[in-house]
């Protein structure tokens, strides 16, 4: 028979649950898996010269099987730089982070348009990609040829069931550029006189709360005005008076589309990882914040770390 060391302090004494382990031997029981709901959000895109930063790659599901003792890494993305800041581009990727948990991987949302035209100029790029928006989980918004007659030029796609694709500029003077895709509709297209909206995102109530993920950034220009993030954490495009304004953090939302070379893009927002249980882990790390509802244990990821139940 298995031998087991005694709980108690004194010699030789047991306790019950000493007793009930040396009965048990080689039967101890094994806990059952539990199954958890799950949201996974990338991090948004980061706002391009003009173009609105694509929301970060949104998964959201249910009853997914976890074992018992077994520990299961957590990644948090962070939200991509904006392509144009303090005068000068940034990096040539400025595309969010991926986020995952278990087998399930979401991609970082694309950067808005690296590259602009404007009012009869030369190009400006960030370390010279082009005018459309990249791909990412939701698609970055197009700050493309916008010279008066200029091409219209298609936005970023997104990845199916994660996101959708950005919208496209306008071709016409003063720099209307598309806003970022969304998780739950793609970016405005950028009008004449406007530019595009960022794409809506996509509600849930894994905390217990109705909460609004993955939106994307609104389009930039540089003279006729800036348009509006979209639900979920996108941000706002900006001006030739106006900076754009970054995503809300830890919603995978787009950043604002800056105004031409005029104001600076926004950053795009970082991801986050949020697990509900249906009983309360015996571990984790990451320092996720806890609470309950209805019953159920929610862990709420910023950072990247682990769960073990």
């Amino acid at each position: 028979m298995p031998q087991f060391p005694s709980t108690t302090s004194a010699s030789d004494i047991w306790s019950l649950q000493d007793q009930y382990r040396a009965e048990a031997g080689d039967n101890w029981p094994v806990l059952p898996p539990v199954l958890v709901d799950f949201l996974i959000a990338a991090g948004g895109g980061g706002g391009g010269i003009g173009g609105g930063g694509g929301a970060g790659g949104l998964l959201i599901g249910s009853n997914l099987e976890l074992l018992a003792s077994v520990t299961y890494p957590v990644t948090v993305g962070a939200g991509g730089p904006p392509a144009y800041a303090g005068g000068v581009g940034v990096n040539s990727n400025c595309n969010g982070s991926n986020s995952a948990f278990n087998i399930y991987t979401t991609t970082g949302g694309g950067s808005g348009a690296t590259i602009f035209t404007g009012n009869g100029g030369g190009p400006v790029a960030a370390n010279g990609t082009s005018y459309r928006g990249s791909n990412g989980g939701s698609g970055g918004g197009s700050g493309g040829n916008s010279d008066v007659g200029g091409s219209v030029v298609s936005g970023g796609s997104g990845v199916p069931s994660q996101g959708n694709a950005g919208g496209t500029c306008s071709g016409f003077g003063g720099s209307p550029a598309g806003g970022g895709g969304g998780a739950g509709a793609a970016g405005g297209n950028a009008g004449s006189n406007s530019p595009g909206a960022g794409g809506a995102g996509l509600a849930s109530s894994i905390t217990g709360t109705s909460l609004t993920y993955a939106g994307g950034g609104g389009g930039g220009s540089y003279n006729v005005g800036q348009a509006g993030g979209g639900a979920g954490g996108g941000g706002q495009g900006g001006s030739i008076s106006a900076s754009a304004t970054s995503g809300t953090a830890n919603t995978g939302g787009g950043g604002g589309g800056g105004g031409g070379t005029s104001t600076n893009g926004g950053t795009g927002g970082s991801g986050v990882v949020i697990i509900s249980a249906p009983r309360a882990a015996s571990s984790t790390t990451g320092s996720p914040t806890v609470t309950t509802s209805g019953g159920r244990t929610i862990y709420r990821f910023t950072a990247s770390g682990s769960i073990t139940f």
